[in-house]
């Protein structure tokens, strides 16, 4: 009785052990999947980043781009009902813009921001921009966010 209880638990040990092998081998195939696929960039959350440029009001991003030789250039339309005067425009990472720039009601005006940090394909940046109305003495402040590819 005692040698057939042995037999029996032996069996039940490898059964054990060959079910945790064949999880075991396959957790590790996941695994290596996982470390390949990571490897390639699959998972690399910059390639996904959606083209945007969003400031507050009163002020609406037209058009941008982002450059390696200009840095970020972008044309800001003026949507206060008057006109406004642009003292600076940082853009994170880059140089900030301090022209001071008018622009009317409803017009645009073109502003560049040198920059170094846009070696990379993905250029992600806060934007802060200051301003005040035509004739006033208080500086206020519009933010935004501009996200892009970078080009040649």
């Amino acid at each position: 009785m005692i040698l057939e209880g042995g037999h029996n638990m032996k069996k039940r040990g490898q059964a054990a052990m060959e079910f945790l092998m064949t999880y075991g081998w396959a957790i590790l195939a996941a695994v290596v999947v996982i470390g390949v696929l990571a490897y390639f960039g699959v998972f690399s959350p910059g390639k996904y980043l959606p083209q945007s440029c969003v400031t507050t009001a009163p002020f609406g991003c037209e058009e941008y781009s982002i450059s390696e030789a200009n840095g970020v250039s972008l044309v800001l339309r003026n949507g206060a009902g008057e006109s406004l005067n642009v003292s600076s425009v940082a853009v994170e990472g880059c140089t900030t813009y301090t022209t001071e720039t008018v622009i009317s009601d409803s017009g645009t005006g073109l502003i560049i921001t040198p920059c170094t940090a846009v070696e990379r394909d993905k250029f992600k940046g806060d934007i802060t921009i200051t301003y005040r109305k035509v004739g006033g003495q208080i500086d206020q402040t519009s933010s935004g966010s501009i996200t892009g590819t970078v080009v040649a």
